[in-house]
């Protein structure tokens, strides 16, 4: 059977994607240990994993065009990044020139990734990004790929940094203080709004992201407009030329410093890759997907480019680096004036990615959920579109709860750049391995449709770079402490590691301790519920 008969459309069985299955039939065919309702029907599938056609049902169906799709890009890419790491970027690699070619090359980078995944995109036009192709790619053992994957997800795909900046924002434009409690109050504000703007209104979400999104380009316009204005010189700047001679004076030449600085470069730069997790809520996905992917990442590297220029044109560098606000807020008190900043810096809070984090996020879960990782309370509720049938009210909650997490245990000051060091790094390990099955799928299925092919040097370069990635973190920095004192240099990737080696622990308990030591075979089963979400369950049963 062809590596993609069930995870990829037939244009001999199903003319819309919205078209039902056929019709399930009835639930005593299958031995379930699960609980039965009345609501849920059984399908008795030849195969256990849920084809495109199941896939795609329940929900709003395909709602979102090339313009949705574009500003999801855009409300994701364009957040916290932009404005608060060139700081911690530059304070790594220590001049102004190597600052602005890690975001050259993060821009490169991101390109090289977005051609491999718009390759897997078209290929599998599924929802779920990764979690797809990891599957199609790394198929035995069985869902050991999809729960390594759910486990990095589930751990590390929180907000927490997203809130915490929003607040932090906001306290200083009102010109209150801001302490951690008062902090993460509002944080935690922002995100509880958030789960309950998409779980209860979910078309009202996607205006606002989309607002949102459009609202982002405008701030990032203001500040490349205005650094223009002062590179004319016609300011009361006095000289806007100053960082710009002598560029890489003072550059580190250890490869950590660069390896971690790129990181959050890549950080910034996150959310290319946003319409391949949701691509069931796309119309004409593959059309819709080359379209909108470059597009987008392509308006926020322009973008995020001409603003560093733009900051460095009116901060020096030791203005930057010894600063306790953001590089924007510096920026705008130079430029405006303090009161005008306070006034901006209203308008820069709403620029926060948790709106279209958090969307994306819940799509992803929910089909964590659909493809029966064991989670507490059972999959039903966690797949399902409950209460509105139309947004996944419990993927929501599953990212919620990290995200609460993160706000309220650790001390901020230490918490946000080793948030953004931990959560890289097993994203790089995840590249890695997804470039690693481009090149294989290439050689094993050379006649599978391909509507986008990358260049393979493309790829090739990309491999490169998640390689340097994932060794480089672990040399000595130049400061030999990192950018997270008291906290080893090296824990970050450490962590990363762990978390992922959760994910086999959790596979193994699950598929081979569990089912040997209580001696029951893992049987996999369909189920329709009552909002057309299908969603395979486990049911063990004895073996004879």
């Amino acid at each position: 059977m062809p590596l993609f008969s069930r995870l990829t459309r037939s244009d001999t069985t199903i003319t819309d994607a919205n078209t039902p299955p056929a019709d399930p039939v009835d639930s005593k065919q299958v031995e379930d240990s699960f609980d039965n309702d009345d609501s849920i029907q059984v399908v008795h599938p030849a195969g256990a994993e849920l084809t495109y056609e199941e896939d795609v049902q329940g929900g709003m169906g395909r709602h979102l065009g090339v313009f949705s799709c574009i500003m999801l890009i855009v409300g994701q890419i364009i957040g916290t990044g932009i404005y608060s790491t060139p700081s911690s970027i530059l304070g790594s690699v220590g001049s102004i020139g190597a600052s602005l070619m890690l975001w050259v090359l993060g821009f490169t980078l991101s390109f090289c990734g977005l051609f491999i995944w718009l390759e897997f995109g078209t290929m599998i036009p599924r929802s779920g990004g990764e979690k797809v192709y990891l599957e199609a790619i790394y198929r035995r053992p069985k869902y050991l790929a999809t729960v390594i994957f759910a486990t990095n997800t589930i751990l590390l795909g929180f907000t927490a940094s997203g809130c915490i900046v929003f607040a932090e924002t906001i306290l200083i434009a009102a010109g209150q203080p801001d302490t951690q409690w008062v902090v993460r109050g509002i944080a935690l504000g922002v995100i509880f709004f958030v789960t309950l703007l998409h779980g209860l209104t979910p078309r009202l979400g996607i205006l606002i992201m989309n607002t949102l999104s459009v609202f982002k380009i405008g701030i990032l316009l203001l500040i490349v407009m205005t650094g223009w204005v002062v590179l004319s010189g016609k300011t009361h700047i006095k000289d806007p030329h100053l960082n710009f001679r002598d560029a890489f004076a003072g550059s580190s030449h250890k490869s950590n410093d660069y390896a971690t600085a790129t990181f959050k470069v890549l950080f910034a730069y996150s959310g290319w890759s946003n319409i391949n997790y949701i691509l069931n809520d796309v119309k004409n996905p593959i059309r819709t997907l080359k379209i909108a992917a470059p597009l987008g990442l392509g308006i926020c590297s322009a973008l995020y480019l001409l603003a560093n220029i733009s900051y460095f044109a009116v901060a020096s560098k030791a203005e930057i680096l010894g600063a306790n606000v953001t590089v924007a807020s510096i920026f705008f008190i130079k430029v405006f004036g303090v009161e005008a900043e306070k006034a901006l810096s209203v308008l820069v809070a709403l620029r926060s990615s948790v709106v279209t984090g958090t969307f994306t996020a819940s799509k992803v879960n929910q089909e964590l959920a659909k493809e029966g990782i064991p989670l507490p309370f059972g999959n039903r509720f966690w797949a399902s579109n409950w209460p509105t049938g139309k947004s996944p009210f419990a993927g929501l909650i599953i990212h919620l709860i990290p995200t609460v997490i993160i706000i309220i245990a650790p001390p901020p000051t230490v918490a946000y750049p080793f948030i953004l060091d931990i959560q890289g790094y097993p994203q790089q390990i995840i590249n890695f391995f997804i470039v690693i099955g481009l090149f294989w799928l290439r050689y094993r299925e050379p006649n599978a449709s391909r509507p986008f092919k990358v260049w393979l040097p493309l790829a090739v370069f990309f491999l490169a770079a998640a390689s340097f990635l994932l060794i480089a973190p672990f040399l000595r920095p130049a400061n030999n402490v990192g950018d997270t004192p008291p906290l080893p240099y090296y824990l970050y990737c450490l962590g990363g590691i762990a978390i992922m080696a959760l994910g086999i622990l959790y596979w193994a308990v699950w598929r081979v301790v569990f089912p040997r030591v209580f001696g029951y075979m893992l049987v996999p089963n369909k189920v329709r519920l009552d909002d057309g979400t299908y969603v395979t369950l486990f049911s063990r049963q004895k073996e004879l």
